[in-house]
């Protein structure tokens, strides 16, 4: 049962994402990434808008379920996308000074909400 519902859980997750990813492409920002891993950190899409490289979480809510979905990315997610972001930097060769920003993405049901510049680097 358990094992269903997970598997359920991560076919909506890459149902969300690609639908964000659909969107962000409409709105401009040119995708690098999808699903991007390093150890216990995941970045669910990187991509270029202008200038910024942006590391995007994207977060969605199911019936139900309350408050808002930004709020589910707290410090401590916070943290892991920040520490994975640094190790795409030097992993992909890119200084230290390369302009950054953490966006989220939410789907809800009036529909897509983009939040730029959502945090700022946590360590």
């Amino acid at each position: 049962m358990d094992k269903e519902k997970n598997t359920s859980s991560r076919e909506r997750g890459a149902y969300y994402e690609t639908q964000a990813r659909l969107q962000l492409e409409k709105a401009g920002y040119k995708i690098l990434e999808q699903n991007y891993r390093f150890r216990k950190g995941e970045i669910d899409l990187i991509a270029r808008d202008g200038e910024y490289l942006c590391f995007i979480e994207v977060k969605f809510r199911q019936g139900g379920q309350m408050g808002k979905p930004e709020e589910a990315v707290d410090k401590r997610k916070q943290k892991r996308i920040s520490k994975t972001a640094l190790y795409y930097l030097m992993d992909k060769g890119l200084s230290l000074s390369t302009p950054c920003r953490f966006d989220v993405i939410c789907a809800e049901p009036e529909g897509w909400r983009l939040i730029k510049n959502a945090f700022t680097f946590q360590m």
